[in-house]
């Protein structure tokens, strides 16, 4: 299948940047500020996005970054304002940053069609994929993001829960089992309204790493993505898994920076 990067960087925009799900957990709600998008009330934090900013720029663009400062400042809530590598103006960053935004890795956003991507996962052997919804296996995922990242995130078993509470028919999560120890794990949003469905997590031990078990998790996520409808499958990647998503056939449309703001800045 022929890839048309800047068709697929426009449907990105179009589709997923203002996207809001329509079932959010309790305590969570939406809010627009001129073209923005807000979300507040989440386990993890507050979430700013937007398609484009409608031309903003100087004094007009500094007062809506500190308007969300202010309102999350209020609410005691660190927040993440999402940018984009093709966001204008050239210095947002520098203008975020000004707000008292903190820049975090970036990553390269990576999309492919789902159908082409599906396959049987081919594991190791003594490696097994199961499909997770109970507490105790959300937390052993937090252990293994522990594991990987020397203390992951403390709210991540509550955020998954939560939205799996709100509408579990839009999460599905994965673990990859080796003798009763998670060593890696992932989960696709399936986006009601949009042609697409994306993947997160895909955290592997490091003991685990290069033996096909992060591929094997990408292919069964991308075969229920295609099994429910969906088009595209897209992934926010890190350095590490960009190289092994395009050998895949992913193709890099853009880049993305959190920019985040905590209380206390």
């Amino acid at each position: 299948m022929t890839i048309d990067a800047p068709a697929l960087l426009a449907a990105y925009d179009a589709q997923l940047r203002t996207h809001v799900p329509p079932r959010l957990p309790a305590g969570a709600r939406a809010e627009e500020d001129g073209p923005l998008v807000r979300l507040l009330g989440l386990e993890g934090g507050g979430f700013v996005g937007y398609r484009d900013l409608r031309g903003l720029d100087g004094d007009e663009l500094d007062a809506l970054i500190a308007r969300q400062v202010e309102l999350f400042r209020g609410r005691g809530e660190r927040f993440e304002w999402k940018l984009h590598g093709h966001d204008f103006p050239p210095d947002l960053p520098a203008r975020l940053q000004a707000a008292g935004l903190v820049p975090e890795e970036t990553e390269t956003v990576v999309i492919a069609d789902a159908a082409s991507i599906a396959a049987e996962p081919r594991l190791p052997d003594g490696v097994a994929l199961r499909e997770v919804t109970e507490r105790a296996d959300l937390d052993r995922i937090d252990e293994l993001e522990a594991a990987v990242w020397g203390g992951g995130p403390a709210w991540l078993a509550d955020a998954l829960e939560a939205e799996r509470a709100a509408d579990p028919e839009a999460l599905t999560i994965v673990v990859a089992e080796a003798g009763g120890t998670v060593v890696c794990a992932g989960w696709v949003r399936f986006l009601a309204g949009t042609e697409f469905a994306t993947l997160w997590g895909g955290a592997t031990l490091p003991e685990w790493r290069g033996q096909g078990i992060y591929r094997a998790t990408v292919a069964h996520r991308s075969g229920l993505a295609a099994a429910r409808g969906f088009r595209y499958v897209q992934v926010d990647a890190s350095d590490d898994s960009r190289p092994i998503l395009e050998r895949l056939g992913f193709v890099a449309v853009t880049t993305t920076t959190p920019y985040v703001w905590s209380p206390g800045s």
